[in-house]
């Protein structure tokens, strides 16, 4: 049995997954969040693949000291990957979560990594 919570993160996500289509141009970055950990994905769904993926329990991150720093890392190291794939554009997709917290960390993040969005 759905949430209210969950209920109302799918209403918003359908509405964000109309809107927000990534292309070749400009893929894009999809955030989803759990309970322990972060995960961002930038995706091109023209073609339907993942071009660049980062997480926080990957095997590059250790111990953090809280979420939004674990978040804010994620960030810099996704826009670190897709710099080196030549993605320099990106449409944000914070998939239904309230734009605070650890989904604006990670945004901040790949902002100072060299993302636009």
């Amino acid at each position: 049995m759905k949430t209210i919570k969950t209920k109302r993160r799918a209403k918003i996500r359908l509405k964000l997954k109309k809107t927000i289509r990534g292309n070749n141009v400009m893929p894009r970055l999809s955030v989803f969040r759990s309970n322990k950990n972060i995960y961002a994905q930038i995706i091109d769904d023209a073609k339907g693949s993942t071009l660049v993926s980062a997480s926080s329990n990957s095997k590059d991150f250790d111990k953090f000291e809280n979420k939004i720093s674990a978040a804010l890392q994620v960030g810099k190291l996704i826009a670190k990957k897709a710099s080196k794939k030549g993605i320099s554009l990106v449409k944000f997709d914070r998939g239904g979560y309230l734009y605070h917290g650890r989904v604006k960390s990670l945004a901040d993040g790949a902002r100072e990594g060299g993302l636009k969005f």
